[in-house]
């Protein structure tokens, strides 16, 4: 139990150290500014997709799209 505050700081330590604040090369912004690299490249495909799946799936909630699982909106 007196052990424990240690490892929490050895954690906390550990953490903070993997974050370096590097400046980011401008030969590095092209490639992190790829649609690949974004967290959903294709957001209209994902939409379109999400919706069908909302159509056809009666038994699954909402998800922020209007309408029944019968396709009626």
């Amino acid at each position: 139990m007196k052990n424990i505050p240690l490892i929490v700081l050895l954690a906390g330590l550990t953490l903070l150290s993997a974050c370096a604040s590097q400046p980011l090369a401008a030969w590095d912004r092209d490639i992190l500014a790829q649609r690949k690299m974004q967290a959903d490249p294709y957001p209209l495909d994902s939409f379109l997709d999400e919706h069908i799946y909302f159509s056809k799936e009666a038994s699954r909630g909402g998800a922020g799209v209007g309408g029944g699982g019968c396709g009626c909106n």
